[in-house]
């Protein structure tokens, strides 16, 4: 009996239901889009309800994970990955919403062929990252420009020439251009002509010194690199803006300084922005002119603003102050101490003439423990009435007289004060 039973339950399981094959078509689709494209269509051998099932997923992603090549011909990964490449594209039945290729050793012709496929197919993101020598970035072919159902657009390591018939992508709400060339003509057009623009990052791009800025519907600003002089115009709905200038240099209207300040030009077309940091020299920037005891505007929406700044620069930090005096609604507060390899001329400043309530944080970053870094430290302590906290992180090598400093330094609020060695 006992063998009678073993040799039946071999059937009884085989009369089991395939589980995997009897799924919900959704949950099948879930499963295969957050697969690589080479596991997803490794799932065709499961069962005929998956066979054909990956050629109708929606994202594409090309990159290191699509090809595991151990070869190091580079004749031989071009050769396969553009097969593979071409094979799932040849095989879609579906509506292709992400096109992403993130690869290097990659044909220029092939990526021209593809590009031309995907603006038939209607695609609505389209990721290009390529990594080649500035001297050898890839051109962008014209027709891309024809592609009108794009929602997101992400290029790295491209040269950028739009046709002079081009006016503009009307769907286009995301445009992420990194170590991009193209002019400033070029940039500004694709900018204001874009009326749907909610989110723009620029990092590193060249081609263009000064950037002035249309977009009605900007929400999201970044922008890295060197650059002489930007300016916002017709973006009302700019709220959260993050600059960062690499680079230290004296412009030709900072030698003006009976100009009005930069400071002023730069908050005037900026009327709902809730979250402003700026990095490295771009504080020296917006401090360049004559800086105004407060800006003309107050920013009643802006929250939360990071700055990088040099304690020993006097423009600098009137530039802070008058910043202060102009965001009512300020909660959150953070500094990060940048140093220069010449000090600058000091001149006698003033700080605020009134007290500031609504700063509950400060973070403040890489400090040594300078005279001036511990006259404005004092300075915030004193002046922000509802201070709740300060964290405080020094930069290396600094030793524990900074700490005794701050722990005696009074405060016109219970603020607690962290430091962070």
């Amino acid at each position: 009996m006992k063998r009678r039973e073993q040799s039946q339950s071999p059937c009884v399981s085989d009369e089991e239901p395939d589980r995997v094959s009897s799924l919900p078509g959704h949950v099948i689709d879930h499963i295969l889009s957050i697969l690589p494209i080479k596991e997803a269509a490794r799932t065709s051998i499961l069962s005929t309800n998956w066979r054909y099932k990956w050629t109708t997923l929606p994202n594409l992603v090309f990159d290191n994970e699509c090809l595991s090549e151990t070869s190091k011909d580079l004749l031989v990964i071009k050769s396969k990955l553009s097969r593979i490449i071409d094979h799932v594209l040849l095989l879609r039945s579906g509506p292709i919403k992400k096109f992403k290729l993130s690869r290097d050793h990659i044909d220029v012709t092939d990526i021209d062929r593809w590009t031309l496929y995907l603006t038939r197919w209607q695609v609505k993101e389209f990721v290009l990252e390529i990594w080649k020598n500035p001297d050898q970035r890839y051109k962008i072919p014209s027709w891309l420009f024809s592609c009108q159902s794009l929602h997101h657009l992400e290029l790295l390591e491209c040269w950028l020439i739009p046709p002079s018939t081009f006016q503009g992508f009307k769907n286009l709400k995301s445009l992420d251009l990194q170590y991009v060339t193209l002019t400033k003509d070029a940039v500004e057009n694709l900018i204001s002509s874009c009326l749907m623009l909610e989110r723009l990052i620029l990092m590193e791009c060249d081609g263009f010194k000064n950037l002035n800025i249309h977009a009605p519907n900007l929400q999201y600003f970044l922008m890295e690199g060197k650059f002489e002089d930007i300016s916002f115009k017709n973006t009302s709905q700019l709220a959260d803006v993050f600059i960062n200038l690499s680079e230290n240099f004296e412009s030709k209207q900072g030698r003006l300084h009976e100009r009005s300040s930069n400071l002023v030009e730069f908050f005037i077309h900026l009327p709902h922005i809730r979250s402003l940091e700026i990095q490295n020299y771009f504080l020296k920037y917006l401090a360049l002119g004559v800086v105004p005891v407060e800006l003309p505007t107050r920013c009643i929406d802006l929250s939360y603003i990071s700055i990088c700044i040099n304690f020993n620069d006097s423009k600098e930090i009137s530039a802070a102050v008058c910043l202060f005096r102009s965001l009512p609604n300020l909660r959150e507060l953070e500094m990060v101490a940048r140093s220069e390899e010449q000090p600058v001329q000091m001149t006698p400043r003033a700080y605020l003439d009134q007290p500031i309530m609504q700063v509950k944080h400060v973070r403040i970053v890489g400090i040594s423990g300078i005279k001036s870094e511990l006259d404005f430290i004092s300075f915030l302590l004193l002046s922000f009435l509802v201070l709740e906290k300060m964290t405080v992180k020094p930069a290396l090598n600094v030793g524990p007289e900074l700490m005794k400093e701050l722990l005696r330094m009074r405060r016109a609020s219970r603020a607690q004060v962290i430091y962070l060695d």
